[in-house]
């Protein structure tokens, strides 16, 4: 079993995120690629005691990426957009 912090690895802050979290109080973060919904939706409430309604999660494929005449790949990761409790908002994103 994995801790809460090993799910959620840390908070997304884009254009589209503060988008959604001023129109629908929805939250980005950036999570393990091999952890599921449930998983994270405990992970956030444990985290940051809030009440999570929805969960969505996307796989963002790495990008290939050249230096020179040598082309790499990065990583595949995972994004999830979590849904809030009406009232409910995480504190990390306030003033930001």
């Amino acid at each position: 079993m994995r801790g809460p912090h090993q799910v959620v690895l840390r908070p997304l802050l884009t254009e589209k995120g503060t988008r959604l979290k001023e129109e629908g109080n929805q939250y980005l973060f950036r999570v393990a690629k091999t952890a599921n919904k449930v998983e994270i939706r405990q992970a956030i409430e444990q985290i940051f005691k809030v009440t999570v309604l929805e969960v969505r999660t996307t796989r963002v494929r790495g990008k290939v990426k050249r230096m020179g005449r040598f082309q790499g790949r990065r990583p595949d990761w995972k994004k999830a957009v979590a849904t809030l409790k009406e009232g409910d908002s995480i504190e990390l994103y306030e003033g930001v």
